[in-house]
């Protein structure tokens, strides 16, 4: 089980992601830089015990109406192989010491992670609290099986979010700019075979819910 250390990092996520949001191809703002808050998410445990994966909601507050972005991150003790491109930034952890924060759709063990996840086979955890499951992550999953052995994330960023070549013919997507949905829970959205969805709260309080990840057939 994954330890969550309750302590200082220097520069914090959020600090990082407000240099690394408007880089990317859907990223909606038109602020100088974005003005974040953190509002909600969950993480997933790494088997091997290595890697910290979560799926954080940081709301830009910097326009008149907020947009809510999702970004998977990956928290590694050393640089992960050839994916320089995808690294968010570097922080100081108080108690680990130097960590590598990867965008997590070019990580495997996020991108694994989050299959096993939609299919049922990992469970979701609560984003600040030791051992907690969080029973507000809405999954579903109608395909076959799925081989995930020796996967490669493929990522491909365009203003509709990320979407990852998956195994058997299947697409992951992202959705990376949350959609509040109508439902609640969010249904899997008509011609995907599995989703992932949850709840966060906007600025003012409110409790919103959208569909996070669905799967595809290609």
């Amino acid at each position: 089980m994954a330890v969550i250390h309750h302590t200082t990092l220097k520069p914090t996520k959020l600090e990082l992601l407000t240099g690394w949001l408007p880089t990317r191809p859907w990223y909606r703002g038109t602020a100088e830089a974005p003005a974040l808050t953190k509002s909600g998410g969950f993480r997933l445990e790494d088997p091997a015990g290595e890697v910290g994966i979560e799926f954080m909601v940081a709301t830009d507050t910097s326009a008149p109406e907020p947009t809510a972005y999702l970004t998977p991150l990956t928290y590694r003790g050393a640089p992960l192989d050839d994916t320089g491109h995808a690294l968010v930034g570097t922080m100081e952890h108080g108690v680990l010491g130097k960590r590598w924060v990867y965008d997590g759709c070019h990580d495997p063990v996020l991108v694994t992670g989050l299959l096993m996840l939609i299919e049922g086979r990992a469970q979701a955890h609560a984003q600040s609290i030791d051992g907690a499951l969080d029973p507000e992550v809405v999954r579903s999953y109608t395909g076959a099986p799925l081989t995930l052995d020796g996967l490669t994330p493929e990522p491909a960023d365009d203003q509709a979010g990320t979407r990852v070549r998956a195994p058997h013919g299947t697409v992951l997507h992202v959705h990376r700019v949350l959609t509040p949905a109508s439902e609640n829970p969010p249904l899997c959205p008509e011609g995907s075979i599995g989703h992932v969805a949850r709840a966060w709260q906007d600025p003012r309080g409110a409790g919103l819910t959208a569909v996070f990840a669905t799967l595809r057939t290609a």
